[in-house]
C-alpha cells in the first residue's frame, strides 16, 4: 500500500472510525466485515455433530449422521448448511438488514455466509441462484436480500449469479409466524424455473439469508431438479436448531 493510500485510509478512519456493527466500539485496522474479534468470537456457530443433508445440529456428542426428518422424508436438495446459528447478536443483524433497510450490512452478511464456504464449494456448484421475492413483496421491501447477499458471494467467489433463473410465481404469506406444516403448504408450488435450458445438467448454489424450516429451500430445490439440476446445494448466513 503506497503511502499516500495509507494516509488517507488513516484520515478516514478518524473522520468516521470503523466501529463494530454489534457492540459499536472502535476497531482498529478494521477489515471488511467490521466486527471486532470479541464480537466474532461469540457468533454462535454450527457445529458438528449435525445431520449429513439438512446441516441441523445435534446434541451430545457422536458423528455426524442423517436426521430422522431426513431420512424418513428426503429433502428436494441435496445438501444444506451454514455456519451460524440463527440467534443473539447474529439475528439482529440479519433483521436490521432485511427488515430496518441498514443495506451497510449486506457486505459483513455476504462475507459471514462465506466462513461456510468450504462445505458447498468442495461440490464445485456452477453458478448461485438467489431465492426469489414475488414481484410485490420486492417492491415493498425494495431489494431481495438473496440477491444482494449473492452479489458478494459471486464475486468473493468467482462464482456467476444467475438471479432471474428462479422466480416466485405467486405471493405467500411471511412464513415467520407459520408452523412448519403451514409453512410447507404456503410455499407449495410458488416457484417456477424460467430458464430450464440454464438449470439443466448443472450444481446449483441456491441461497438465502436464513433457513428454519428449509419448506422454502426445499421448494426451490423440487422446481431445480425437475428442471434438471444435477445438485442443489443449498446455503444460508444462518440456520435456526429448530
Amino acid at each position: 500500500m503506497s503511502s499516500v493510500k495509507q494516509f488517507f485510509n488513516v484520515l478516514l478512519d478518524v473522520i468516521i472510525p470503523p466501529l463494530c456493527h454489534i457492540c459499536h466500539s472502535f476497531i482498529p485496522n478494521a477489515d471488511q466485515l467490521h466486527i471486532c474479534p470479541a464480537c466474532r468470537e461469540n457468533l454462535p456457530l454450527v457445529v458438528s455433530p449435525l445431520c449429513t443433508i439438512c446441516g441441523i445440529p445435534f446434541t451430545g456428542t457422536g458423528n455426524d449422521h442423517r436426521c430422522g426428518a431426513c431420512q424418513s422424508n428426503p429433502p428436494q436438495y441435496d445438501i444444506a448448511r451454514a455456519h451460524f446459528l440463527y440467534e443473539g447478536p447474529l439475528r439482529e443483524l440479519i433483521h436490521s438488514f432485511k427488515y430496518n433497510r441498514m443495506m451497510h450490512l449486506r457486505r459483513p452478511l455476504a462475507l459471514l455466509a462465506l466462513a461456510a464456504a468450504d462445505d458447498f464449494m468442495k461440490h464445485s456448484p456452477h453458478f448461485i441462484v438467489p431465492v426469489p421475492l414475488h414481484r410485490s413483496r420486492l417492491r415493498q421491501r425494495g431489494f431481495n436480500q438473496a440477491v444482494l447477499i449473492g452479489k458478494t458471494l459471486s464475486q468473493q467467489l468467482s462464482l456467476p449469479m444467475q438471479p432471474g433463473a428462479l422466480v416466485r410465481t405467486r405471493q405467500t404469506q411471511p412464513q415467520i409466524d407459520l408452523s412448519a406444516t403451514e409453512r410447507r403448504l404456503n410455499v407449495k408450488g410458488a416457484f417456477s424455473v424460467r430458464k430450464p435450458d440454464l438449470i439443466a445438467g448443472k450444481r446449483v448454489l441456491l441461497l438465502d439469508d436464513v433457513m428454519t424450516t428449509g419448506s422454502t429451500m426445499d421448494e426451490c430445490a423440487r422446481e431445480l431438479k425437475n428442471a434438471g439440476a444435477e445438485l442443489v446445494i443449498a446455503t444460508t448466513i444462518a440456520r435456526t436448531a429448530r
